[in-house]
């Protein structure tokens, strides 16, 4: 009977320790007040797009660059680029719904499908006739679907470490599936005990270990990008919209043959969430595509090295960049 009197206690132990750790790790939501003070910039905007206010930053002047994030991420992810790429043309870009500022929403929209008809309608509402479209990881699926559903008004495409990769029936015997291709948040979120318990419970070193698994130069990591993926996620109800996100199934709709337009592939090759193998599965579903591989860069080239990256995309677009980055820009021709 003292045995299992000792497993007894040892068992309460461990459940109240364990009750305390999450404890430890509850966190409130950050209200939408709280994190818009913190992180809008002059150039944010709020614009209503199908029934919400999308948090939306427009920089430059010229022929339109729709930017648009993946999967945990946020607007802020394109900064650099923004910053590089306004001498040339007008940049815009946005958090998706159930990301950054934008916030959830109210009919879980968080589809493929369903963020691809938010970019066009906000092209709409913006007035713009034709517009190029970069994309990365979610974004790049998301840019594909644009292209497929309006191939009329795209420009040029830019895919950055895409998913939607077009599934080979070898691919189905031989590789990973794609689902679990990607990092420890992935698993973690789609779990439906882990899930639950991340609702309440967001660990922030879980979204250190998040960027460290994103980049191939960990020293290029800042605290306070650490910081604003953590508190972004924290926006009251930004963390059941992810829930509710991952848990949609794949959506992918894309007419390849369709996909005419100028098309750009760039890849980091230590990317470990969509191995380098997938851009040549894109490459080659695209006529007439081209990629460029980074070799050291990892699943965020455009944020890890944007210098290196936006050269490309420019020289792609058709604009001559000289070594001296930030000179007067010499316009040659755009991509049309």
């Amino acid at each position: 009977m003292i045995w299992i009197q000792r497993i007894v206690k040892l068992f309460a132990t461990l459940v109240l320790a364990f009750v305390f750790f999450l404890m430890l790790l509850y966190r409130n939501d950050i209200s939408s007040e709280e994190i818009d003070q913190k992180y809008t910039t002059p150039e944010s905007h709020y614009i209503e797009v199908n029934g919400q206010n999308v948090h939306v930053r427009i920089m430059g002047e010229g022929d339109p660059i729709f930017l648009v994030h993946g999967s945990f991420s946020s607007l802020h992810t394109w900064e650099n680029w923004q910053k590089l790429l306004s001498p040339y043309f007008m940049t815009i870009s946005m958090d998706l719904p159930g990301h950054g500022l934008t916030g959830p929403d109210e009919l879980q929209r968080y589809s493929i499908q369903d963020y691809s008809h938010l970019v066009l309608t906000l092209a709409e509402n913006l007035g713009l006739e034709k517009f190029h479209v970069a994309g990365n990881s979610m974004g790049g699926a998301v840019a594909m679907q644009m292209a497929s559903t309006r191939p009329d008004k795209i420009l040029s495409l830019n895919l950055i470490d895409a998913s939607g990769a077009p599934v080979t029936s070898i691919r189905k015997l031989e590789e990973t599936p794609e689902d679990e291709q990607y990092g420890m948040i992935f698993k973690l979120t789609s779990n439906p005990i882990f899930s639950k318990v991340l609702l309440k419970c967001t660990p922030k070193f879980l979204f250190a270990m998040n960027v460290k698994e994103v980049y191939f130069d960990e020293t290029k990591i800042t605290e306070s990008q650490i910081e604003r993926y953590y508190e972004l996620m924290l926006r009251e109800g930004n963390r059941q919209a992810t829930l509710d996100r991952i848990q949609l199934p794949k959506d992918y709709n894309f007419d390849f043959e369709v996909l005419k337009m100028p098309t750009l592939i760039m890849w980091g090759k230590e990317d470990h969430w969509i191995p380098v193998k997938q851009a040549y599965l894109i490459e080659k579903a695209i006529s007439g595509s081209n990629v460029v591989i980074f070799d050291q860069a990892g699943h965020v080239p455009m944020e890890e090295i944007p210098t290196e990256t936006v050269k490309a995309y420019l020289s792609f677009l058709g604009i001559e960049v000289r070594e001296d980055y930030f000179s007067e820009p010499n316009y040659l021709t755009y991509v049309h």
